[in-house]
Parts: C-alpha cells; structure tokens; sequence
C-alpha cells in the first residue's frame, strides 16, 4: 500500500529559510518562536503518529493582532501556515511539513468573559474543553461537546474539527454549541463571525468555518454556549450476547423517539481494556455494552429508563445495571473516556472515524469485524452509538511496516463501508490527511471543485494546512 503523500515543499521558501526565522523573530515577542531542529519536534506530527514531518519554524502568538502579523507575514511571501491546538488531532490534521510555520494557539489560554444573562462564554482558542466546564460548574452550568480528550484538546482544535462526544447526542457537536468566533484570515485581516445572538444575519459564514479543518482561517476566539446542569443524571450498563442486537436495540430506541443524553457502544474486546484500566464495574460475560445516560428529574429519568428497558428486552438484553452512587457514574464514564488511552497499553492502534445510519449499524459492525479479519489484525469498537459515530480501533504493531500497511487498508476498507452503507467518513476527527484520498469515494467532483472553490475564495494560494482535506491531484493552480 502506497503511504499518504505531501505536497512537495516549495524551494522559494526552503531557499529563504534563515531570513523568514529572523523576520518572524522580530515579529513576536521573546520567547514565541521554535526555530532550532531538535526543539522543533514535538511539533512534527499530531496523534495520527504514522506520519510525520519537521516544520519550518514554530509561532506561538500570544495574542490575535501577533497571529495577524504572523499570517500577514506568511502570505506576502507565500509561505505555507498549519494552525495547531494541542496537537490531539487523530486524523493528521495538525501535521506540518517543511516549509510551513505551524501557529501553535497554546499561550492564547484565557477565558475572556462568562455571560450568564445570555448563557455563553467567550474564550480564546487555547483553552481546553474541559476547562470551559470547571470555569461554570459551580454555578450550575457547562460546555456541552465533550471529545474523549477534552481534557488537553482546545476549543479552537475543536471548532477546526467539528468535534463531538458522548453527550451531543442530545446536545449535538461543536457547530450546535458555537455562537460567534474571531477569525484571521491568510492576509492579516481580522474578522468577527456571529456573536452572542442565536443567529446572526447575513450568510451563514460561521457554518462554513467550523469545520474546516484550518484551511479557511485561524479562530483565536470562540463565544460558546452555556448549558444549565440538569437536575439528575443517570448512566445505566446494558449487556447484548451480540453486537448486532445491541446496534439493532440502539436504532429502536432513536426510531421511538426516545433521546438519551448519551448512548455508547463497547464490544467484547473494548470492554476487557477499558475494565482491566478502570475497573469501572463492566459486565464481563457479555460479548457487547451500551451505556446509557438519561437526565432530568427522578420521575423523568424512571420514565425513560422503563422505556429502554422495555426495547432493549426486545433484543435479548442480559444485563440491565444501574450506577447507584455518584462514585460508580463517574467510574462509567471513566471507562469510556479512558477507552483510547487504555487500548494503547497493550498495542498500537489506529482509531477510525465513519458515521453510519443507525439502521445500518448491525450490518456495519458485522462489516467492520470481516474487514478487519481478512487483513489478519484486531479489532475493538468503542463509539458514540446515539448518532452512528463509529470508532474501531484497529490493532497493529507500528514496528511492522507490513503490519502498519495492512491497518491502514483496513481503515480505508472500513470507511467505504460507511458511505456505502450511505454514512459519510467523518463524524468528529475531520478528513486530515488520513482520509484526504477517500474523499473521491464519498463525493463526485463536481461536489470536491465546489468546496474547494469555497477553500480558495478564503485563501487564494492554498497557503493554509495545504496538505490536508482534499485529495492533492486536482485542485485548482494557486
């Protein structure tokens, strides 16, 4: 199997490497720009650990009129920009190449203002997700999308990526949370989108942004919205003896109208990892879970709760387990939040990320386990069932080119599967590199020649992360 390709570096700028470094040095203030080789490397790949390439030199601004003048900078000379949050990207997204400056957003980490009148926060792109969280829990409210990384992954990787979580099920993924951001374009120019109002006039320009992976924009700001705290939560364990009944019993629950505020699937071999890390109080004699959170009041959540009992009876459930404590809830969770983590104590790991109808998860799992077995190789799924967000872990050793190969083939065969089985290949870790070249898979090229006109309206010279998203054979000259 072929690897994935770069764009080749441009020589005008390699040839100009020493003067872009001590121009960029008078640019920033004393301690905000990686120049030298060896400390260059933590920034030569992001979590997609197949690939990776050394940056020309690293900016890291401290404020949005520095990142202006970075990418003011850039753009005069033609050189190529990759924007960077914390780098948790699993798709490739944050990957640099030779000649590019990576804009690191790690010391834009303040939040701004909390708003509780208009329920939103307004943060600086370097603030991690959770932080948003622990800023407003005490007063009853959070920041909903919750990627099982909230812990280092910023808001503005996020809004690059339309991440996701367990909980957006019910309160959907970053573009449903995001009210307005503050934009530099490749030229400098400073823009602002939306704002603290539900819908801001004009075109949707906010919509197009969130999402788009760095190739339209850096976001320094971010004004998000604020949810109330529900007055009780509870997670409940539902064993299957098979994947396909608990995927059958997950497309009857959303089929009857019944909205959790979560709802994820482990099967067999992710449950052993995530126990054996955790000791979260998993069933073990079941071949797949689902956990299954319901909210509001005690009346409100029994309510739910005898309904999904009654479906999941419907498909032979075997173990119905209720968290009786505050203590066993947050072990639940820290199972399924520990999921990529505890995986990679006992291999290497690519982890996919297809969306499927929940109609068609029962035939995908099935799909995805042949998948995996004609190439040889393991497989566990752990994934955010509510909304058909698959994420198979396929097991390889990264010391075995030829192992490392078959992975990769593996994943592509298994994001097919998902837009042919009318899905699509991404439903929170955006395209990166690592499905640039299955773009063609899900999309005509009248579709790919739209939205790359789109691209290039924001950025004429394809300057920003120009590797990523679309597949490198053509596009249009910059």
């Amino acid at each position: 199997m072929d690897q994935i390709g770069f764009l080749e570096p441009r020589p005008a700028v390699l040839s100009r490497r020493r003067d872009i470094v001590a121009d960029l040095l008078d640019l920033l203030p004393e301690g905000c720009l990686v120049h030298e080789p060896r400390e260059l490397v933590p920034f030569e790949t992001d979590a997609f650990v197949s690939y990776r390439r050394l940056p020309l030199a690293v900016a890291l601004p401290e404020t949005t009129q520095q990142v202006a003048a970075v990418l003011k900078y850039c753009h005069r000379y033609g050189v190529p920009v990759v924007p960077r949050g914390a780098g948790t990207s699993l798709s490739g997204g944050a990957i640099p190449q030779e000649d590019a400056v990576v804009v690191g957003l790690s010391k834009m980490a303040q939040i701004l203002e909390v708003d509780y009148a208009n329920r939103t926060a307004t943060v600086q792109a370097g603030v991690t997700n959770l932080s948003i969280s622990d800023a407003v829990s005490a007063d009853g409210y959070f920041y909903a999308p919750d990627p099982s990384s909230q812990l280092a992954c910023t808001i503005g990787g996020n809004i690059g990526m339309n991440s996701g979580g367990a909980h957006c099920l019910k309160y959907g993924v970053t573009t449903n949370n995001l009210l307005g951001v503050k934009l530099v374009l490749i030229d400098g120019t400073i823009v602002e989108l939306g704002g603290k109002a539900l819908d801001a006039g004009g075109l949707d320009l906010l919509g197009v942004v969130c999402g788009g992976e760095g190739q339209l924009g850096i976001v320094t700001e971010a004004t998000v919205r604020l949810i109330a705290r529900p007055e009780g939560a509870r997670p409940v364990l539902f064993g299957f003896d098979t994947s396909e009944e608990a995927g059958a019993c997950v497309a009857d629950v959303i089929g009857a109208g019944i909205i959790p505020v979560a709802i994820e699937f482990m099967d067999k071999p992710a449950i052993e990892i995530c126990e054996a890390f955790a000791q979260a109080g998993y069933p073990m004699d079941v071949e797949a879970l689902l956990i299954v959170e319901v909210e509001g009041s005690e009346a409100e959540m029994d309510a739910m709760l005898a309904s999904i009992i009654e479906i999941a009876g419907r498909h032979g459930v075997k173990v119905v387990k209720e968290s009786q404590s505050a203590t066993e809830a947050a072990l639940i969770w820290k199972g399924r939040k520990s999921a990529f983590g505890a995986t990679g104590r006992i291999a290497d790991y690519i982890c996919m990320d297809g969306t499927v109808p929940l109609g068609q998860l029962p035939h995908v799992l099935r799909g995805t386990a042949e998948i995996v077995a004609r190439y040889g190789l393991r497989v566990a799924n752990v994934f955010h069932a509510g909304d058909g967000n698959m994420h198979p872990l396929i097991l390889f050793n990264a010391n075995d080119p030829e192992d490392a190969a078959r992975a990769e083939a593996a994943g592509n065969d298994i994001l097919k599967l998902c837009v042919d089985a009318g899905g699509c290949l991404t439903g929170e870790h955006g395209v990166g590199i690592e499905k640039r070249d299955l773009m063609r898979h899900q999309y005509a090229e009248a579709d790919l020649a739209q939205q790359m006109a789109v691209r290039a309206a924001f950025d004429p010279q394809w300057l920003l992360n120009p590797s990523k998203v679309f597949p490198l054979e053509g596009r249009p000259a910059a």
